[in-house]
């Protein structure tokens, strides 16, 4: 392992990501093969001045025999303890830390039906607990290799080749370099970030067009009281964090139903411990009314059925096809790194911390406005080469991206 970055790299996580403060309370979420990293991450987060690092361990392999031999009534069967733990969380809003290394197929196979009528059931169990620590809680996502993700990513290397390709390149896509603070790199990158969005939010776009030489061809409307965001946020506290490492994209939340047109994915997409491929979704009043996939069609499916908000937009994101992570060239089949490689959009879930003024509004109040409701977020990209997105704002076209890269004054 390379001790100085890796060491790096779960600083950056504490200090950066989570922006731990003295006498936190920090949870981390981990599968158990990557258990050294974690033991390191877990220091920094002391050092950072945590006040109690409490680790929670999951498993694939696990998983996957829970969802063969667990009848749906027993996966059902939520003890108290559970959820009393979500109740804790939602009172004491600790600083949360997911550190994903999961394979893209880890799950390929199961009973998906079984699968989402478990997932369906635990978030109507929890919802009033998740609702209530909405833009209240600090959290991060990053990653760090298994070896089976390593293999997926890498299939023509040997294991230990693979692993060590994914590995660099994981560290090279989050900023983390011999010789360079990552902290004082990500607080460039963040400000960088942070000007684009006011060129951005400079407008006030009533929709966005999009269109691609590869069937996209869409308009998705916006909510007038939402801007631009990125990089670092704020809790509702006043508490900044990096909710992602890496992330190089610019996002807002749309107007829940108001969407037209096709978008077609350019990338795969790993959802649920399974893989989406050929994909493309086209939009009518809002809602997907249409859709397709040459890999994975059944999955697609059942994640548009999920609930109400399933099938309509949640976010759109812009970033521009020359950036560190797209440079690599490497389907990393992970969203939180492929994502940030492309123009994405996704289904479910809005972002209620880009409704202007959120701070002092009621989730309710969000929602209103028209921030999407979901239990899930699924995030799929459809940036290309030849992507074009023109903002329109009073009847005037303001081209925002041309041929995959931003233009004019959103250059930065």
């Amino acid at each position: 392992m390379k001790n100085e970055l890796i060491r790096k790299y779960a600083r950056l996580i504490a200090r950066t990501g989570a922006n731990i403060e003295p006498g936190e309370a920090v949870v981390i979420h981990s599968d158990v093969e990557i258990h050294e990293f974690i033991t390191v991450l877990t220091e920094e987060c002391y050092l950072a001045g945590a006040g109690e690092v409490r680790v929670e361990w999951g498993s694939d392999a696990l998983t996957r025999l829970h969802y063969t031999h667990r009848t749906l009534e027993s996966l059902k069967s939520i003890p108290a303890w559970q959820t009393a733990k979500m109740r804790e969380r939602a009172e004491k809003l600790p600083t949360r830390i997911h550190v994903i290394s999961d394979a893209p197929d880890a799950l390929a196979g199961i009973d998906r039906a079984k699968y989402d009528a478990v997932r369906a059931h635990t978030y109507k169990k929890f919802k009033k607990y998740l609702d209530m620590a909405e833009g209240m809680e600090k959290w991060c996502v990053a990653a760090f290799p298994s070896r089976a993700w390593a293999a997926a990513v890498f299939p023509e290397e040997k294991p230990a080749s693979a692993y060590k390709k994914l590995l660099s390149a994981v560290l090279d896509a989050a900023k983390v370099q011999k010789g360079a603070d990552p902290c004082e790199t990500w607080r460039k990158h963040n400000a960088k970030i942070a000007a684009r969005c006011e060129k951005l939010n400079a407008h006030k776009f009533e929709y966005l067009e999009y269109k691609s030489a590869n069937g996209t061809d869409a308009r998705v409307w916006l909510i007038p009281e939402t801007h631009f965001a990125g990089g670092g946020e704020y809790t509702k506290r006043g508490k900044y964090f990096n909710p992602n490492i890496p992330t190089e994209e610019i996002f807002i939340s749309p107007m829940a139903g108001k969407a037209e047109g096709k978008f077609v994915a350019t990338m795969p997409l790993s959802w649920g411990g399974d893989i989406i491929d050929g994909f493309s979704l086209t939009f009518k009043n809002g809602e997907v009314a249409e859709f397709s996939a040459e890999r994975g069609e059944a999955l697609l499916r059942s994640i548009l059925e999920t609930d109400a908000g399933a099938r309509r937009l949640g976010e759109l994101a812009f970033v521009p096809q020359k950036n560190p992570i797209a440079a690599q060239n490497t389907l990393f089949m992970s969203t939180l790194f492929d994502e940030n490689a492309s123009c994405h959009i996704a289904l479910g879930e809005g972002y209620t911390d880009t409704v202007d003024g959120y701070e002092a509004r009621t989730l309710e109040e969000c929602r209103r406005l028209g921030i999407n409701e979901s239990n899930i977020h699924v995030d799929f990209m459809i940036g290309a080469q030849d992507l074009s997105v023109v903002g329109y704002e009073g009847g005037k076209a303001v081209k925002i991206m041309e041929n995959g890269e931003f233009t004019g004054e959103f250059k930065i």
